[in-house]
């Protein structure tokens, strides 16, 4: 079928184009995105609402999804946009199969980026943070925190994210502030919580504190240094050593890159296990630009495998080995005990099993105050006092000798974040001491803040944890009951499960105390005289309380009385750290997901649903949201607070590489959605793999919007095929020809795939099948095969009727499977069809009845479209040789297997199938001679021998041959042997001089 707008060799004269039945639909080409989604936004009003109150109503099962809460400070990148996009796939497509689903957005509000902000306007206001009071600071954070809140939520919707944004939690609000306490006060009240003295991961740049899942690790170049500690005793059981050491002094040789822990050396911890040996300097390499530290008679106590590295470092040309050394017992001076008394102290040596010999000197250097090993082995062997070094600005306290005052991280001007000068004071000194045996740089990983991007040190400070290890009433520890939770939670990919459980198999006590002012506090009381926090149910109700009416700033405002009722305020110290900003996200599932209580402030009635059937969020999470809220939950309720657990990669540039605003390499999404369409990165979400790091530029995107309009051209071809289609049109399904029979198997066949995918989160396993399902069966096969009939048949012909009912079928599927990926087109597309049948959205993908499952229709059209790409390969080459001009001038001959000839009913059906006007269908037997005869008596312009094969072998030659003895029908194009059957309509066939009598009639 061609366009019916020639009118060539027609006799009547007559213009057929208006008896063509062409598709007609309001639903244009271009999408037009950007204008129509606001559109559509607005149309919707509050669709989440709407939606959950009907499957309320059908008293749908429940199904929760917990929003992991982005931070509230700053426009959506695409980060968020990937990660908002899939939790609105799993929204959406669980309301589409049936479900009543439970997605309350949320935001994280607490912590330093915005407090440095903060910052930043009262330093341009003349104003030191020292100078404002933690009220005003706070408040001011706050106002901060609520802008963006907003600003984020109007941009999410503008995504098309369904959600309870009306209900959105923060967990600045008053009552989640009341809630967070609340919860912290179970982990109080427990003896789970501990304050102890010992070394954590300090950020002198924030002035506080930080976790494990606030540090992130880059490459650094670091001094390194080799320090001669001089031996100074023996213990009894040395009566060899001894005699050597009474001639001369050895030295214990250690390895470090951090020369600024070297005042706060306090012992040198040895391995039991290793070898080590007394050697003694006989030649220095010759010929160097400078004088080495070392010089022969020196005599150095190294691990034996290490020797010769060491020596290499110190320029030592020639050496001796002595003996074997055992290091148990001996002791030390401090390599600084020349320059200054208050160095003057023993450095015993000490066994640990943390020291090897792959690299160093096989003794390491042990400053219990800056060190999580080397705190632990000096407690382990009685020591109880932890020096002081360094305070909170990375400066040494003024007690320190020789270095009083002096900066190991810079925290002000231009040089915030670099190493000060300490390293290098500590070198000057190790080298006047005559300590110093070598120096070197070395790039290795290096822990720095996630948020400041500036190093961190270790340094001991009294801080506020969570024991892991101790057994609680269940007789578990709380790292055991992680575990647990761990094996008992479904991961999507199944690799974050390995991820997760062996960050928290190897991880400390959970250090849950910061030192800075914009956060939760730690509302509770410490007893002076034992140092333990008040256990008292009523001081810790009064405290939830004052939190949920008045926020937690009244905790810092308001005199200790009013919290502590008949206890003596005399006797208690306020705590005024802040909480881990992890500890706030991870006990939102306590007030999100739980009955909001009416002690923290909530009214109305929320059922519980507890645990989460899903936590989504980024791979970095498993370090961050996932394990915090895993330890929260098993902490306060014995397992972890969601069923399953699914993480999606990083979003990098179209060449792979990290995204970066300085770059110019970034993707912002508001620009996408402004140029484009919320849906065209919605599209790009649903086809990329989000289990791995995904990538989107300029071209990517070009893609997706390719993809996009191969779907929309689909869905507009429906539209346009389906106007006035109508249930008195229906055709049940005995009386479908075969093809039709064929798509309603592929949408069985589909039907069943979508929904186990849309269940598994498998969402690339959703729209890549239908979009090949667009392209191939329906675009490529179906809608050209029955062009034709739609076009040309009598609307009351069964044909026609068969192609409507299937095509509306598909309409009905296609746009709500693709409801939750696409969710404004398939609204477009079903209110342009439907205007007055409500949102598309509130639909459940329908019923595909099981009788419509035909393996032998898809054996048959498998094999058929095989000889279809063979026959139209022929076709196109006759098209390229000028012989035909439309495949309706030719009529397609095929010589061969009887497998092959039983595809087809009829020479007409495979004519149809071949969008030519006729066919011939011989059959290929060597036997059969007439059969050859004929096949060799028809014309050669076209012969295209094909040698492929389907699974039994058949084999297929193709002819193409030009129709030059019958007319062109004037409507069809089709140029068949009844064109001019009818007198009364002589220049066309006889079906479509029936269709046009019929045309006629309906319009007389």
């Amino acid at each position: 079928m061609a366009d019916a707008t020639d009118t060539t060799d027609t006799p009547s004269g007559r213009d057929y184009r208006d008896t063509v039945f062409l598709p007609e639909t309001p639903f244009p080409m271009r999408g037009g995105l950007p204008q129509k989604e606001p559109l559509i936004l607005e149309q919707w009003g509050d669709l989440y609402g709407t939606l959950r109150a009907e499957r309320q109503a059908q008293k749908a099962p429940l199904y929760v999804l917990h929003d992991g809460p982005p931070y509230a400070n700053g426009d959506i990148h695409i980060g968020h946009a990937l990660n908002k996009t899939l939790k609105d796939f799993v929204v959406r497509s669980r309301f589409l199969l049936g479900y009543d689903v439970d997605y309350v957005p949320g935001w994280d509000c607490h912590g330093l980026p915005i407090e440095w902000k903060i910052e930043e306007q009262f330093r341009a206001k003349g104003r030191r943070k020292d100078e404002v009071s933690k009220d005003e600071f706070r408040a001011a954070c706050r106002e901060y925190a609520g802008k963006y809140i907003d600003l984020q939520r109007d941009q999410f919707k503008r995504l098309g994210i369904t959600g309870d944004f009306a209900n959105r939690y923060a967990t600045m609000d008053f009552t989640s502030e009341a809630a967070i306490i609340a919860e912290f006060h179970k982990f109080k009240n427990s003896g789970q919580l501990y304050r102890g003295s010992k070394p954590v991961m300090w950020s002198p740049v924030e002035r506080t504190a930080l976790a494990d899942a606030e540090i992130e690790y880059h490459d650094h170049v670091s001094p390194t240094i080799w320090v001669k500690f001089p031996v100074t005793g023996v213990s009894d059981d040395h009566p060899d050593d001894l005699l050597a050491f009474r001639t001369s002094t050895p030295s214990i040789v250690i390895w470090t890159t951090t020369p600024w822990t070297i005042p706060a050396n306090r012992a040198i911890s040895y391995g039991p296990e290793i070898a080590y040996g007394l050697y003694e300097v006989t030649a220095m390499e010759e010929g160097l630009e400078f004088a080495p530290w070392a010089k022969p008679g020196d005599r150095l106590i190294v691990a034996d495998k290490l020797a010769e590295e060491v020596f290499k470092a110190a320029k030592i040309a020639a050496w001796t080995r002595i003996y074997d050394i055992n290091p148990s017992g001996l002791e030390c001076a401090h390599p600084l005990a020349a320059l200054d008394s208050g160095y003057g102290f023993s450095v015993p040596l000490l066994a640990g099993d943390h020291v090897t010999d792959d690299a160093g000197t096989g003794f390491v250097h042990t400053a219990p105050g800056h060190g999580a090993d080397d705190f632990e082995v000096w407690k382990a062997h009685g020591h109880h006092e932890v020096p002081d070094t360094v305070d909170p600005d990375g400066a040494y306290y003024p007690t320190v000798p020789l270095f009083a005052g002096l900066k190991v991280l810079e925290t002000e001007g231009k040089k915030t974040g670099k190493f000060g000068p300490a390293n290098g004071a500590v070198m000057d000194k190790l080298i006047e001491a005559g300590n110093l045996l070598a120096r070197g740089r070395l790039e290795h990983s290096y822990p720095h803040s996630w948020r400041s991007k500036a190093p961190v040190i270790f340094r001991n400070t009294p801080q506020w944890f969570i024991r892991m290890d101790e057994p609680l009433k269940s007789g578990d520890t709380l790292r055991e009951m992680a575990l647990t939770a761990i094996d008992d939670t479904a991961f999507h990919p199944a690799a974050g499960k390995n991820r997760i459980r062996s960050m928290v198999e190897g991880r400390p006590d959970w250090l849950v105390s910061r030192q800075r002012a914009w956060g939760t506090p730690l509302a509770m009381f410490i007893d002076k005289q034992t140092g333990q926090p008040l256990h008292d149910p009523e001081v810790d109700a009064r405290i939830v309380k004052a939190v949920a009416e008045h926020g937690a700033d009244i905790w810092f405002t308001a005199p200790d009385s009013d919290f502590l009722g008949a206890h003596d305020p005399a006797r208690y110290e306020k705590v005024e750290d802040i909480l881990d900003v992890w500890f706030d996200a991870g006990s939102t599932h306590a007030f999100v997901l739980d009955p909001r209580l009416p002690e923290h402030g909530y009214t109305g009635d929320r059922p519980a649903h507890w645990p989460a059937d899903l936590y989504l969020e980024g791979s970095d999470q498993h370090r961050g949201w996932f394990q915090s809220s895993l330890l929260e939950g098993c902490g306060t309720r014995g397992r972890a607070p969601f069923k399953a657990v699914l993480t999606h990669g990083f979003t990098l540039d179209e060449k792979g590489e990290k995204q970066s605003k300085s770059k110019g390499n970034t993707t912002d999404p508001l620009t996408v959605i402004k140029e484009s369409g919320a849906d065209i990165l919605r599209l790009w979400v649903s086809l990329v793999d989000y289990s791995e790091d995904q990538r989107i530029g300029k071209q990517i995107l070009q893609t997706t919007v390719d993809a996009y309009r191969k779907l929309r051209n689909t869905v507009r071809y429906l539209l346009g095929a389906l106007a006035d289609f109508d249930e008195a049109e229906r055709l049940p399904l005995e009386q479908m020809p075969p093809l039709e029979k064929f798509i309603l198997h592929r949408l069985w066949e589909l039907d069943a795939h979508v929904r186990q995918a849309y269940v598994e989160y498998r969402f690339q396993d959703v729209v890549r099948p239908v979009l090949e399902f667009c392209s191939n069966d329906l675009s490529a096969l179906y809608f050209d095969i029955r062009k034709d009939s739609l076009y040309c048949d009598r609307p009351d012909s069964l044909r026609r009727r068969a192609a409507r009912t299937v095509m509306d079928a598909v309409f009905m599927r296609l746009t709500a499977w693709l409801a939750p990926l696409t969710p404004f087109t398939m609204e477009e597309a079903w209110t342009t069809r439907f205007p007055d049948a409500g949102t598309n959205c509130a639909r459940v993908i329908p019923e595909t009845p099981a009788e419509w499952e035909n393996a032998a229709e898809a054996k048959r059209w498998k094999d058929v479209q095989w000889v279809l790409l063979t026959v139209n390969e022929a076709l196109e080459a006759s098209r390229r040789e000028k012989t035909i001009g439309s495949t309706l001038d030719a009529e397609v001959a095929i010589l061969t297997d009887q497998s092959v000839l039983d595809l087809f009913e009829s020479e007409q059906e495979a004519a149809d199938v071949f969008r030519s006007s006729s066919a011939k269908l011989i059959l290929w037997d060597a036997d059969d001679a007439k059969a050859l005869d004929v096949w060799d008596s028809l014309p050669a312009i076209s012969f295209e021998p094909i040698a492929k094969a389907m699974s039994d072998q058949a084999r297929l030659m193709v002819k193409v041959l030009p129709i030059t003895d019958r007319p062109k029908c004037a409507r069809s194009w089709r140029r068949v042997p009844d064109v001019g059957s009818d007198p009364a309509y002589p220049d066309l066939s006889a079906r479509d001089a029936d269709a046009v009598r019929y045309w006629d009639q309906t319009r007389s």
